[in-house]
């Protein structure tokens, strides 16, 4: 069972993913982050010795926590799940986690490039083998064929990332619904990696990705 002295802890992480998620670097105000916790603004010294380290903490879990949940979701599929659909769980446990369950990744993905230099590198470190995994996924459906052999798979994967990222700065959840934007998602994986036929709709006809 946790102690008083780490739910506190706990409460002020969370009120400063919350903050740091909503207003970004700059406007995040330590006041507001102990208004959210419950707690006065000097207690939070007793947690962290600076603003910056608090900032640090969080970027850092949602980083560290979107991998470890994207890949648990992907191990708990059974074995001989094929390779496409490991990355299209991939795709749905990444846009959940971000959209509905952790004001930690939203708040990582939307401050990733507007933290100083000095709180990246841990951070950086965690991205760095969350793109390794999807990097192991992709060579996995390219090695059994499912991949178009004309198609950059790395290419594809930076851009795929990319566009699920920058989901945060446009879904609203009363405009399209979560199941909506995943399934949008997964369709684009799938007919760009595979040689399926998608509409042309500029010509209304069936043509060749």
């Amino acid at each position: 069972m946790a102690s008083k002295s780490e739910k506190t802890r706990k409460r002020i992480l969370d009120a400063a993913a919350s903050v740091l998620s909503q207003r970004g670097y700059a406007g995040m105000r330590l006041g507001e982050v102990a208004q959210v916790a419950g707690v006065q603004a000097p207690a939070i010294y007793y947690y962290f010795a600076s603003r910056d380290e608090l900032v640090e903490e969080v970027m850092w879990a949602g980083a560290h926590d979107v991998r470890i949940h994207v890949e648990e979701a992907v191990a708990a599929l059974p074995d001989g799940t094929a390779p496409l659909d490991r990355i299209m769980t991939a795709v749905d446990a990444h846009l959940r986690y971000e959209l509905e369950i952790s004001d930690y990744a939203t708040a990582s993905i939307r401050n990733a490039r507007h933290v100083p230099e000095a709180l990246r590198d841990r951070p950086a470190a965690e991205e760095s083998l969350y793109s390794h995994f999807w990097r192991d996924l992709f060579e996995a459906a390219k090695k059994e064929g499912t991949i178009r052999d004309d198609l950059d798979a790395t290419t594809f994967r930076m851009l795929l990332l990319g566009a699920m990222n920058w989901v945060v700065e446009w879904w609203r959840p009363e405009t399209r619904g979560l199941d909506e934007v995943i399934a949008v998602a997964q369709d684009m994986v799938r007919r760009t990696v595979t040689d399926q036929e998608v509409r042309d709709p500029g010509r209304g006809r069936r043509s060749l990705s």
